[in-house]
This record gives structure tokens, sequence and C-alpha cells, in this order.
């Protein structure tokens, strides 16, 4: 078998109907533009809605935690962190029991940024789920989470 023969168009289309890292790629392309536009009258992206809302807790969170819980190394983590701490949305400091730590807190401001986001978070992702049915969102959920 030659490679053109184990790479015809037919396998390209096999590929593009049963991949699923493709179609989780494409719907979650999907989303973060929906959940932009939607976060957009309120000056966020759907990343910084998520890291702000993995920020709102009741100790400040590491960085560790929260690449962990947000699936992102701590480089990309602390990229998306500075233009929110620059916006006074997040502060930084040094963890006291270890000392090169980072622990994250949420503002005031980003308190006050985060409860007039979640209402358009709410909404949109009531549309999201309306869109998918008759799918089961749970379900779903549960899937994505075992891929996780």
């Amino acid at each position: 078998m030659s490679n053109s023969d184990a790479l015809s168009h037919s396998v390209a289309l096999e590929v593009r109907d049963a991949c699923l890292c493709l179609h989780v790629q494409r719907a979650a392309r999907a989303l973060a533009r929906r959940f932009d536009e939607a976060f957009r009258p309120v000056g966020l992206t759907h990343g910084q809605f998520s890291l702000l809302m993995a920020l709102n807790r009741p100790e400040p969170g590491t960085m560790a935690r929260i690449s962990r819980l947000l699936a992102m190394d701590r480089t990309t983590l602390t990229a998306n962190l500075k233009p929110l701490e620059r916006r006074g949305l997040v502060a930084l400091s040094v963890d006291e029991t270890d000392r090169r730590s980072r622990r994250m807190t949420l503002t005031d401001d980003g308190r006050a940024l985060l409860a007039r986001a979640l209402p358009i978070w709410r909404a949109t992702h009531a549309e999201v789920e309306r869109g998918i049915a008759p799918a089961d969102p749970d379900a779903l959920r549960a899937a994505l989470v075992a891929l996780g």
C-alpha cells in the first residue's frame, strides 16, 4: 500500500467525521467566541471570566492550585493574570508558608466585575444548553470531565 493510498481523501473524511479531538476543539472555539462576545460589554474574555471565577474562593488560591483547576501551565496562568492585575481585579502576594509561591486574591473591583458578568454567563450558558437539546448537558459535562 502506497502513502497516497493510505492517505486518500476518504481517510481525511473519516478523520473529519470521527475525530473527537477535532470536534471538541471546534466546539471549544465556537463556545469561546460566543462567550467572548457576550462578555464584551463588561470588558472580559471567557478565559478572564473563568480565571476570576476560579479566584472566587474563601482563601487566596495558589498558582499551582489554580493552574491545575484551569488545566493551564503556570507560564500561561501568569500571562493571563497580568492584565487582570493591571486592571486592579486581582492582587498577587507572597505565600506566607512558602515564600517561593504566590497567592492570588480577587479584589473588591474584581468581585464587582464578576458580579456584573455572572448574569451574562448564566444567560449565555442557558442559551448554549438549549441549543444542544435534545442532548443531555449533564451527560456531555460528564463525558468531557472523563476525558480530562
